[in-house]
């Protein structure tokens, strides 16, 4: 992975990671998502990347999603 992305996000739920990802996008944020999740069951994480000039307002951005 590119040393200039940086992880800021963790979740199990794949389309919640998908809804602050679009959020992002929105905001002018490009985010990526690396799915660790198994397959066949579903168990493991969804991890969220961003530049990591973008930490911060991401990290904002992502509260007020989540206390909505």
């Amino acid at each position: 992975m590119e040393e200039n992305l940086v992880h800021i996000y963790s979740t199990n739920q794949l389309y919640l990671a998908e809804l602050i990802r679009q959020m992002l996008f929105d905001n002018d944020i490009v985010a990526f998502l690396v799915n660790k999740q198994d397959s066949t069951y579903k168990f493991g994480e969804v991890e969220l990347y961003v530049n990591r000039d973008d930490i911060i307002r991401a990290k904002m951005l992502i509260k007020q999603f989540e206390d909505q």
